[in-house]
């Protein structure tokens, strides 16, 4: 089998929409959300993420907990939902989100192999501490790193530093795995090897940092490390 992505000390994973299914909440609720489901998980998705960035360019900090709900609050404005206990119900499956179905498996060949695993992600500590257990991948985790710390947001490249210096792992054997065009766009530029999990079928960011490989899911990762 080639090795395509060479010496590696650790593989390090995106959260919400690598590992977690973002689209998760809204599709558990299509029997209140009917037709709304999927434009609600659209908008949800992006002002969570236009309010990282913008709250980190303001210097306006605030956990990643109340971003979500804040990007929920605009979305069900934006569709006219008035719903305080469907609001409830979406931001309690949130905190649980289901992990992608190959992520398990991936994660337990990695670990066999003796390579490091971790989590790097927007997310707040409690949230991330939810999922992982979720999950039920804990013990296949090294670490879970949260930006909380840094009190700023991805793709700032402090964030990519944390993952180096918790890690204790050089950023060149650090291979990074995310479904956000941008977050991949910004640890390549970090230096990085990544690998762009396109689950979304999203067109490449014109932006510094360029993944080396692009795949579908997270199977396609161990082959490219010879697992």
């Amino acid at each position: 089998m080639a090795v395509k992505i060479n010496n590696i000390g650790a593989c390090v994973f995106d959260a919400y929409g690598t590992l977690f299914d973002v689209a998760a909440a809204a599709a558990q609720c299509r029997d209140a959300l009917g037709g709304n489901a999927d434009r609600l998980t659209a908008i949800w998705r992006t002002k969570q993420l236009e309010y990282t960035w913008l709250r980190s360019l303001m210097g306006e900090y605030v956990e990643f907990w109340k971003i979500t709900g804040d990007g929920l609050d605009y979305a069900m404005a934006a569709l006219d939902i008035k719903d305080a206990k469907l609001r409830k119900r979406l931001m309690d499956i949130y905190m649980r989100l289901d992990a992608y179905p190959e992520v398990k498996s991936v994660l337990k060949t990695l670990k066999k192999a003796g390579i490091k695993t971790a989590i790097l992600s927007n997310g707040s500590p409690k949230m991330l501490a939810a999922a992982v257990k979720n999950a039920g991948i804990g013990k296949l985790l090294d670490d879970v790193i949260s930006i909380h710390p840094l009190r700023i947001y991805k793709p700032h490249p402090r964030v990519y530093q944390l993952a180096v210096k918790e890690l204790k792992v050089k950023a060149g054997r650090i291979c990074f795995m995310s479904s956000n065009a941008w977050d991949a766009a910004g640890a390549a530029n970090f230096g990085f090897r990544v690998v762009w999990v396109n689950r979304f079928g999203q067109p490449k960011e014109l932006l510094p940092g360029k993944p080396e490989h692009e795949v579908k899911t997270l199977k396609a990762l161990p082959p490219l490390l010879g697992l």
